[in-house]
């Protein structure tokens, strides 16, 4: 199912055609390929210094089931019932230190957002499907994997096959089929000043 962002102005197919779909396909897994392959594309995104404060754990359950399912197990309840049939998670954190220095490095997590973007961008080009979540205990995920306290945890992430959305029910289905919005450019960008509508 592809769901294309309405835009004022056209822009990248795979930017209009990214979304964060929740119907996976169960059957179908990740190559390791695929999965290097969006790993390579999170680690060229720019950052502070070149100094990559990013870092993700990867959960392949063809790969090692038994990780991916304490990872599964760290996610909200909501989350769970359609990521269950995502063949990949990932954990996305970022360093409050630079690497370079040992100073504090605030620009941290907005690096890390872009590594995450690039991997989601990465997967629509491959033809994957990858959603982004904050729903996840952060505290019980730091102990499960042990993650030392100076990196920030910032998202989970599923990726997988889309599969119909037949697949789903109830309220998901409902959040599955509904359009796409977003708020209006005027809200959101300033032009000059603050609150002055760009467009």
């Amino acid at each position: 199912m592809k769901k294309p962002a309405t835009t004022q102005v056209p822009v990248a197919d795979i930017i209009a055609n990214r979304w964060s779909g929740r119907a996976y396909d169960a059957a179908k897994a990740i190559s390791r390929q695929q999965i290097i392959s969006l790993l390579e594309a999170a680690r060229w995104a720019p950052s502070c210094f070149g100094d990559q404060p990013w870092r993700f754990i990867v959960w392949d359950r063809n790969h090692d089931a038994g990780a991916w399912q304490q990872a599964f197990e760290c996610l909200v309840e909501g989350n769970q019932s359609w990521v269950r049939n995502a063949p990949v998670l990932l954990l996305v954190t970022a360093n409050t230190l630079f690497d370079h220095n040992g100073k504090e490095n605030r620009w941290g997590s907005y690096d890390a957002g872009a590594a995450a973007e690039n991997l989601c961008l990465q997967a629509e080009e491959l033809g994957l499907m990858a959603h982004q979540m904050g729903g996840f205990d952060t505290k019980k995920t730091r102990e499960v994997f042990a993650i030392p306290e100076q990196f920030q945890l910032m998202a989970m992430i599923s990726v997988g096959y889309a599969a119909d959305v037949s697949t789903l029910s109830g309220d998901i289905l409902e959040r599955e089929t509904a359009p796409r919005a977003r708020k209006a450019l005027g809200d959101i960008f300033f032009d000059g000043a603050w609150a002055k509508p760009v467009a």
